[in-house]
């Protein structure tokens, strides 16, 4: 965020520059106002570039394994330009190559789950996705496993048969 703040103060100190040697080549036959304007304008376009391009930045540095199930888009009345093109802000990830199951409970899989945030530290959380149930559990201390697979103390979710999470890995082979 600091870096990204730094970033926006260079773009303004830049475009006022530029727009200063432009005036003094033409002899100061621009208005006054012109160089906080353009400052103001590359602080803008500086801001709004850098949040549509977190996400691609982002997933470009994930490590192999690890598939985007879902994308979070963000709208906002302070950045009017969300309602013409959202940005995504939050996404979560699944380590596919983590994916464990029991034998005995093979449509019970656990997987590693990445919630990121913009601006947020990354998250992770082992959840335990019922493939045949279409439920999904947070693994909690509450959660033991006894013989034979069986999951007891899981606050199971149900979800819709195309939920992301449970569908990205479920679907993973």
């Amino acid at each position: 965020m600091f870096v990204e703040l730094i970033a926006a103060f260079v773009a303004g100190i830049a475009a006022a520059g530029v727009v200063m040697l432009v005036n003094r080549v033409l002899g100061g036959r621009l208005p006054r106002w012109f160089a906080p304007v353009a400052a103001g304008i590359a602080m803008i376009v500086t801001t709004v570039s850098n949040e549509y391009g977190w996400f691609s930045r982002t997933k470009e540095t994930l490590p192999e394994g690890l598939v985007i199930a879902q994308t979070i888009e963000s709208r906002a009345v302070y950045r009017p330009w969300t309602y013409i093109q959202p940005f995504v802000e939050r996404f979560v990830a699944i380590d596919v190559e983590t994916i464990r199951t029991h034998p005995e409970r093979p449509n019970e899989r656990l997987a590693d789950t990445y919630f990121f945030g913009r601006w947020a530290p990354v998250n992770k959380l082992t959840v335990l996705a019922d493939c045949t149930r279409n439920r999904r559990a947070a693994l909690s201390d509450a959660i033991s496993f006894e013989e034979g697979g069986v999951v007891s103390g899981a606050d199971w979710i149900h979800v819709t048969a195309d939920d992301p999470i449970v569908s990205t890995i479920c679907g993973a082979e």
